[in-house]
This record gives structure tokens, sequence and C-alpha cells, in this order.
């Protein structure tokens, strides 16, 4: 049998190269899966290359958005079993030159809808007596990076409310985990030019850039019953790049 045969997943940025990787993964491990984003279009083929799942295009940037995605995924799937907070956005600029709704926008996405979405599933969750939560983050989050501010303050706040949520809800038979990516082979890194891939490889003990797929095997592991005592933590996943 799969390990999460019966279960049922949300997945957030569905649509990106990790958000894809991770949803295959889950539905290759027995998961029935809801694919949110924002690009309806690109939703549709990314549900065409995984068979039992859904899709359910929301903006989370609207908090009745992200009430009617937790609502409707119950409805159709039965519940949330497996929450997966991957979305997010970036707005880089230097911080003297950081507009305020620069910052408010990434704060708004990438942590205020993460803990709307986290306290929205909990209640079912705990009336079954099991879930997961896991919170995409960064390795930026941890080290810093200059032209992020808003970003890594977003990425780094998602890691503290994941400790807070996860001591509240252990009982309950629930973890709520991060994984941060280091860099990863995806479109919005695929920009970098030649000199600036060099140089951050050269950075990375690993010798290369990360793959999706190394993302969603770790959040495939995190779903599952075998991490069931591994909660409050951030699970680095950055070839050696940091290493805390």
């Amino acid at each position: 049998m799969s390990a999460l045969a019966g279960k049922t997943a949300l997945v957030t940025g569905a649509t990106g190269g990790i958000g894809e990787a991770i949803a295959t993964q889950l539905a290759a491990q027995g998961a029935k899966v809801a694919l949110s984003g924002t690009r309806e279009e690109k939703l549709k083929q990314v549900q065409g290359n995984i068979a039992d799942s859904i899709i359910l295009p929301a903006n989370l940037g609207d908090s009745e958005a992200i009430n009617a995605l937790i609502k409707d995924t119950t409805e159709q799937l039965g519940g949330i079993d497996i929450l997966v907070c991957n979305a997010g956005v970036t707005k880089d600029n230097l911080t003297m030159r950081m507009k305020d709704e620069e910052w408010e926008q990434v704060l708004r996405i990438n942590l205020e809808a993460g803990f709307k979405l986290n306290r929205g599933v909990l209640r079912g969750m705990m009336k079954k007596k099991w879930g997961r939560i896991i919170n995409i983050t960064s390795v930026v989050g941890t080290m810093g990076n200059p032209g992020q501010a808003n970003y890594c303050a977003s990425k780094a706040g998602l890691q503290g409310m994941s400790k807070s949520i996860a001591m509240e809800v252990a009982s309950r038979g629930i973890t709520v985990n991060c994984i941060a990516p280091g860099f990863i082979k995806t479109p919005m890194t695929e920009a970098l030019d030649e000199k600036q891939s060099e140089r951050i490889t050269s950075n990375i003990p690993a010798g290369r850039f990360g793959l999706p797929e190394d993302i969603a095997h770790a959040a495939a592991f995190l779903a599952s019953d075998q991490a069931s005592y591994l909660t409050g933590q951030t699970l680095h996943v950055n070839g050696g790049l940091l290493m805390v």
C-alpha cells in the first residue's frame, strides 16, 4: 500500500517548479491532491500529469479566497490531511529604497496567507487526530540576503510561526514543519546568468543546484507516518550551502 493512501493534500503554489514536484510526489504516494495557484491554465497542465487531483485557483492575498479554498478543498476531497504552503512572491529592493507596498505584499502572501491557511486546516485535523502541515521557507530566512529584507522576514516568520503552532497541536497527532530549500533549478534560478550561477555553485559543497524533486522527497517524508515524531523543525535542503 502507498504511504499516503487514503490521505488528502492541499498544495499552494502548485504551478511553480517546487510546488508541482511536491504535488506529483504526494500523489505518487497515494494522496488525493488539490492544486492551487493563480494561473488556471498552468494548473490544468499540472493536473494533466497527476491522475487523482483537482484544481482550485485562488488569490492568497484575499482572505475570503483563502477561506473559500479551505472550504472547497474540504468539500471536494472530504477533508485536508496534509497542507503544503508553498506559494510565495518576491519584490526585491534594497531596504533604503523598498516601498511600503513591496514590503506589505510579500508579507501578505508569504506569511499572512500562510498563517491563515495553517489556522484554517487545524480544526479538521484536530478532529481526526492526524495532520501534517509543511511550510516551505527558504535558506535566506536563516542566513539573510541583501535586497530581500521583506522576503527573508517572511520566511523567517514562517519558521517561528511553525514552531509555535507545532507546540500547540503536537498532542493531537499533528506535526508542523518547514522545508528550507537552497538554490533549486526552477524558472526563477534559470534567469541567472552564467557568472551568477557559477558564483553560487562555488559556495555549495554539493557542487550543484538542487532539483525540485529533492524538495518533493523531503515533503513526502514529512507527510508520512515515519515522520510522526518530528515536529517544529526546519529541514534545510541546500546541498550544504548553509549547515545549521
